[in-house]
């Protein structure tokens, strides 16, 4: 199983003057710093917390069907916007999405109908390309303590400059900013 980005975020979560007026910053020579730092602790974030916080386009690609539904490992998803079987020419067909149904939202999934089989692809690696949209939507709809969490690790890293090789953790704050929104693996 693979996730790839297909589409990052048009925008991101934190604004740059937000993040200038948290640290209280008013010269503009480390902008393109606390820019990187902005995306860094977003995909950071969505990292440990398996969420995408802005809408953003993936595809999840597959060896073989699993058993039952599919977990999309990333939430919220907005849309299932194709799944895709490999052909013995080499080309990704898509599927009718009548034939299979979807559950969007916290917990995503696909499922065949009942009474069909997902077809088999022609190929043994990476024969099955799930396409959909993962994302609150835009910059509004991310839950403020993302928003505050993204901001205080940005602002952390800002102030905090020199490498840290013993393991080193989120700071306590944006760990305990985040624990609700982590989505767990079984």
């Amino acid at each position: 199983m693979t996730l790839t980005l297909l589409a990052g975020p048009a925008e991101e979560p934190v604004s740059l003057a937000e993040a200038r007026a948290h640290l209280k910053l008013d010269a503009t020579e480390e902008d393109a710093l606390l820019t990187a730092l902005l995306t860094a602790a977003r995909a950071t974030l969505e990292a440990e917390t398996r969420r995408a916080f802005v809408a953003q386009n993936w595809r999840l690609t597959l060896d073989e069907w699993p058993l039952g539904p599919i977990a999309i490992p990333l939430a919220p998803v907005a849309e299932v916007t194709s799944v895709k079987v490999a052909a013995l020419s080499g080309a990704m067909l898509p599927l009718d999405p009548g034939f299979y149904e979807t559950e969007t939202g916290e917990h995503p999934r696909i499922a065949v109908k009942s009474g069909q089989a997902w077809p088999m692809p022609a190929t043994r690696l990476a024969g099955i390309e799930i396409g959909f949209t993962a994302g609150y939507g835009a910059v509004a709809d991310v839950p403020m303590p993302l928003r505050q969490a993204m901001l205080m690790l940005a602002a952390h890293w800002f102030e905090h400059r020199e490498p840290v090789g013993d393991g080193a953790k989120l700071p306590r704050t944006v760990s305990a900013l985040v624990k609700p929104f982590r989505r767990m693996r079984l």
